[in-house]
């Protein structure tokens, strides 16, 4: 400590305390500073104590109450009580010894009640009964007790792997589940969508069939008024027979090449042009049922 003795002086550093004696008795405590004894009287500095905080560190291995062995590192710092000094250098011959006894003590006390995961959750609870315990009985030797801390819990390597496990498994089910709700909204949002577009598609249809609807309607009223003696029937076979060649025109223009068996014949018009003016008014019908 870099204190020096002398036979008729000595010197005892800061945050330290001098154990002075008479004749092998205690006589005083000598603070900090420079001090001089009277060795023909049997006085004599006996020792120095260090009254700054000391750290001990020690690892105890005990069992919990689902029979998982754990190891716990628990570090205590201790300091020594300077106005009992004089306890503290003649009660114990090796203080940490004794504080590392009564760690174990408690530790092996108390956790083998508790679960691995109540542990890991309570560990200050564990802190705080050994710095009870430690206070009330270092006390009495001149200690005083400042911190217990939990530094680490250390299951056994099995059991480690195995929580490790588990916890992926349990993200992997989580992972699983939160991707098949998206599939599941997804798929809702497909299936609207496409339903949407059905009843857009088919709203567009039933236009579109109106549409010619009333332009075949406005053309046979036309051709009638200006042609006399035509009936309505003779001009919608007309406008028919019109559309079925310029149909027949457009699929031999295609560049696909598409190739469609019909029947053809002056029979088969007709019968195609009633084909196309039930159609029409069937497309009529359906539009009025819409709306």
């Amino acid at each position: 400590m870099g204190n020096a003795f002398f036979i008729f002086c000595g010197c005892v550093d800061q945050a330290s305390v001098g154990i002075i004696e008479r004749w092998g008795r205690f006589e005083r405590l000598a603070q900090p500073g420079f001090h001089f004894f009277n060795p023909f009287a049997g006085q004599c500095l006996a020792g120095i104590l260090s009254t700054r905080i000391n750290s001990l560190d020690v690892r105890i291995e005990t069992k919990t109450k689902d029979n998982v062995f754990v190891q716990l590192l628990c570090s205590i710092q201790y300091r020594v009580v300077k106005q009992n000094a004089d306890d503290a250098f003649y009660e114990l011959a090796n203080p940490k010894e004794q504080i590392q006894a009564y760690v174990f003590d408690v530790v092996r006390a108390h956790v083998p009640r508790m679960t691995l995961d109540e542990l890991f959750e309570q560990k200050g609870e564990v802190a705080k009964a050994v710095l009870e315990e430690l206070e009330k009985v270092m006390g009495a030797y001149g200690y005083s007790i400042e911190h217990i801390l939990m530094v680490d819990i250390v299951p056994d390597a099995a059991v480690r792997k195995a929580m490790n496990e588990i916890n992926a498994a349990e993200r992997l089910r989580l992972a699983s589940v939160y991707k098949g709700e998206a599939e599941k909204v997804l798929q809702v949002k497909k299936a609207e969508a496409d339903a949407e577009a059905k009843y857009l598609g088919g709203v567009g249809v039933a236009r579109q069939r109106q549409a010619i609807t009333d332009g075949l309607r406005e053309n046979i009223l036309n051709f009638s008024h200006k042609v006399e003696g035509t009936t309505a029937k003779e001009v919608m076979d007309l406008i028919m027979i019109t559309q079925y060649f310029d149909t027949i025109k457009d699929l031999g223009n295609s560049s696909k090449n598409t190739t469609v068996f019909i029947p053809h014949g002056p029979g088969h018009v007709r019968d195609i042009s009633d084909q196309i003016r039930n159609g029409l008014m069937e497309a009529a019908s359906c539009q009025v049922n819409v709306e």
